[in-house]
């Protein structure tokens, strides 16, 4: 394959890959991000979590999603794809919260969307299932 078509190729590549990205974080589910505690103890903890039973750690990217994206359970233990500004990560689904339009996450969330400490508490998100 001649330099100028190995070239071309990778740039369509390229191009499609960061439109696939695109796509994914527009075309998300547009909610607010908030803070939990899912730690035994933890402040804003109820309880053990919906889906398991168990308390988990907030070193993990874990979330509470709204009752209506929770779905009776059916997201339980399935992982959703969280956007903000041009970061993303991945969380598994852990439990319900009782709000309308929200992605309750643990810290490590917060910290690996890169999200300012001084603005930790509220962001607006996007999300879809992963």
């Amino acid at each position: 394959m001649k330099q100028s078509t190995l070239s071309f190729v990778l740039f369509c590549l390229l191009v499609t890959l960061f439109v696939s990205r695109t796509n994914a974080q527009s075309g998300g589910i547009k909610a607010t991000l908030t803070m939990n505690n899912f730690e035994h103890g933890g402040s804003g903890s109820s309880g053990p979590s919906e889906c398991d039973g168990k308390y988990h750690s907030n070193d993990t990217p874990i979330v509470a999603l709204a009752t209506e994206w929770y779905a009776n359970g059916q997201r339980c233990g399935k992982y959703i794809n969280i956007y903000y500004n041009d970061r993303s990560v991945q969380a598994k689904v852990v439990d319900e919260c009782e709000c309308k339009d929200i992605v309750d996450a643990s810290v490590a969330v917060w910290k690996a969307l890169g999200v300012p400490k001084s603005l930790w508490g509220e962001a607006p998100v996007t999300w879809s299932d992963a």
